[in-house]
């Protein structure tokens, strides 16, 4: 199949092949210098200093509302699609053709590093990550050993070849924040009350720290090989942390979360933190150690920050439903995010949730071009 003037060959690449691929990639792209992205509108923002117009990004920007999307995907399974370099450049790329957007966001699943360390698990289609065995005991942590670069050779060398295409745009790296990783690892797959995680949590509090505690020192090793290969910021996706109430969040989510942000500090790149239906956790979120707090739509920017504190930048949060209405509707609902965000210390502008896939790509080109006239400096 070729893709975006390479070719990409059918199946997996194997150890050896993906290792002769990168040091190719080493020598012939250098991947673009954090100071071609330090002064864009997105970055700008996550530092919370003054931008030319508030920048626009969408979670899920990349994936299945866009026809050509589609077509690039069609016939290979979700992860073998996140372990094709040349695949995942010309998918993170399409949406930041299509819409213009501020920030492309590298194309990838939040289990491909549980997958490159052995996990037996897949995707299903309709249904989501599904593990075939359960972590439930003491002795199952034994199976979640330490990610190495080598284990993603594949990350390095998409991002390689990204930042040389996206020159001045900067590329977001991501990884899935523990909690949600340890929901579907206990449950084996998608859930919608957590009773497997949550008895865990309640029940075997010493298991459940270990296990969070493997997960964070994985999930920070996964950020810290996009960082390396030339992410210019990082989001940690904590989907489904809504689920729980401020003292269990403070008392057995937050540290993982925390060790996760403090073990990427060093980088000085920006730390977004984002999760569903948390309006109870922004503040404790924003406490965790990320620069930028995702708000979902159900709390207004204004009471978000109210509740997050000063030194934070905000991001979100158009309810991605508002997609599906007219023109004019939805330039009326960003209005109302732009102007409950007149008074932050830095916003980037985002839905509340993922793209959903039947959104029309067309509303979404228009709503990027309504915010940055709208917010024009």
């Amino acid at each position: 199949m070729a893709v975006a003037g390479r070719l990409v060959p059918d199946g997996l690449k194997d150890a050896d092949r993906r290792r002769a691929r990168l040091a190719t990639v080493s020598a012939n792209t250098q991947p673009t210098p954090p100071t071609a992205t330090y002064d864009s509108a997105f970055l700008k923002a996550c530092r919370r200093e003054p931008v030319p117009h508030t920048p626009v990004w969408f979670m899920r920007q990349a994936g299945r509302s866009l026809p050509e999307y589609r077509k690039v995907r069609e016939g290979i399974p979700m992860l073998e699609s996140c372990m094709r370099p040349e695949l995942v450049t010309e998918i993170t790329l399409q949406p930041v053709r299509r819409h213009n957007v501020d920030a492309a966001i590298y194309f990838s699943d939040i289990v491909v590093p549980l997958k490159a360390i052995g996990i037996d698990l897949d995707i299903k289609p309709g249904v989501g990550p599904v593990v075939e065995r359960p972590i439930r005991t003491r002795a199952d942590l034994a199976r979640l050993r330490d990610l190495t670069p080598e284990d993603v050779s594949y990350v390095t060398e998409a991002i390689g070849l990204l930042t040389g295409e996206l020159g001045s745009t900067p590329l977001i790296g991501f990884a899935g924040a523990p909690f949600t990783l340890a929901s579907y690892l206990v449950e084996g797959g998608p859930s919608r009350t957590y009773e497997n995680a949550k008895a865990m949590m309640y029940g075997d509090p010493e298991l459940w720290a270990d296990l969070l505690d493997r997960l964070a020192d994985i999930t920070a090793a996964f950020l810290k090989v996009q960082i390396e290969a030339g992410a210019s910021a990082v989001q940690l996706f904590d989907s489904w942390v809504g689920s729980l109430a401020p003292a269990d969040y403070r008392r057995s989510v937050m540290p993982h979360s925390a060790k996760v942000f403090d073990a990427v500090a060093g980088y000085g790149v920006p730390r977004i933190h984002f999760g569903v239906g948390t309006g109870e956790l922004l503040k404790l979120m924003g406490e965790a150690g990320a620069d930028v707090v995702g708000v979902d739509w159900r709390v207004p920017l204004d009471e978000a920050a109210r509740r997050v504190g000063p030194g934070k930048a905000l991001q979100g949060n158009l309810d991605p439903t508002v997609l599906f209405t007219t023109p004019e509707a939805i330039e009326a609902k960003a209005r109302e995010v732009l102007d409950a965000a007149a008074g932050l210390e830095g916003h980037v502008f985002n839905l509340g949730h993922g793209v959903m896939p039947s959104t029309d790509p067309d509303a979404l080109t228009r709503l990027v071009e309504y915010v940055h006239t709208q917010t024009a400096s």
